[in-house]
Order: structure tokens, then C-alpha cells, then sequence
């Protein structure tokens, strides 16, 4: 019996080695900064008036029941919201740089984005998209858009809020 469980031990640990070789292993991501250092994360423009205003007649329309818990918002490339729940108003600031004003508080919950066109049409071209929480503003959500080698770019988008 012993014989026996010194094959298996020995076909287990050649099993091991012959995985790992074959496509195991660790994968590293490489610095994308020529000089090794990490990116610095981007700022947000700051808070105009026009954006305070908006964002606190939004949160005057907040129904307060926890029904209303995902929110999502369609934005066109020109900053248009095509269509949405509980989105009332984009402001585009820049290049890729969208502010989506929610009429619930939206700074607790978690946001996810993807490049997609406003209509029934195409599949959009590649590109990417960052969310974060607005400064200063507690029911918006700042997103920036970027084309496929990273630089800030008009991209049509899907944000889903969740909480």
C-alpha cells in the first residue's frame, strides 16, 4: 500500500510541474510610463455653479424609498442623456469629461461603465471609460472617456448605479 501512494504522490507532483510549464506562472502588468513610474490619477474639473444648482434641484425630486436603489444613466458622445433612471442632467465639461447628476444621492453606492452607443445602433469603436464619486456633490457621478491609447476623447457611455 505504501507503493501505491508513493505512484500517486510522484504522478500528482509530475501532473504540478507539467501545468505550471505548460501555462501556469505569474503574469506581471508592465509600467506604462517609459520611466517605470505609475500614471498620477487625473483631477476633476471643479464644481461650476451651473452644476451646484442642478445637482441640489435634483435631490429635491428623491422619492426616499429604497425601491429606487439602481439608477442608470445613457449618455450620447456630445453629452446628451439619451435616456435613464433617476438621471436627470449631464454636464459635459471637456474632452471625455461628463458629470451625470442623479436625482437620489448616488456617493455611497458603486458605479460601473462601459462605451456604448445612445441608439438601437453599432457597436462602438474601442475605447475607455473611468468613473468616480463628483466632489462636492453627493447624487453625481464624474466619468471620463478616453480612446484606445488613452488620450481624453468624446466616447458615448453606459453608467450603472447600484446603492
Amino acid at each position: 500500500m505504501a507503493r501505491l501512494f508513493s505512484r500517486k504522490a510522484v504522478a500528482v507532483a509530475v501532473a504540478v510541474l507539467g501545468l505550471t510549464l505548460a501555462g501556469g506562472g505569474i503574469a506581471a502588468a508592465q509600467p506604462t510610463e517609459s520611466n517605470g513610474a505609475q500614471p498620477v490619477a487625473q483631477q476633476q474639473p471643479p464644481l461650476t455653479p451651473e452644476s451646484a444648482r442642478k445637482a441640489r434641484e435634483a435631490l429635491k425630486q428623491d422619492a426616499g424609498t429604497l425601491a429606487t436603489t439602481v439608477s442608470f444613466a445613457v449618455v450620447a458622445s456630445n453629452g446628451t442623456l439619451a435616456r435613464g433612471q433617476d438621471a436627470v442632467s449631464v454636464i459635459k465639461y471637456g474632452p471625455g469629461q461628463y458629470e451625470v447628476i442623479f436625482n437620489r444621492v448616488v456617493s455611497r453606492g458603486a458605479y460601473v461603465a462601459t462605451i456604448g452607443e445612445a441608439s438601437d445602433c453599432c457597436i462602438p469603436s474601442g475605447g475607455e471609460v473611468s468613473v468616480a464619486p463628483r466632489l462636492s456633490t453627493p447624487n453625481a457621478v464624474f466619468v471620463q472617456t478616453r480612446n484606445y491609447n488613452g488620450t481624453a476623447y468624446d466616447r458615448p457611455f453606459h453608467l450603472y448605479v447600484a446603492g
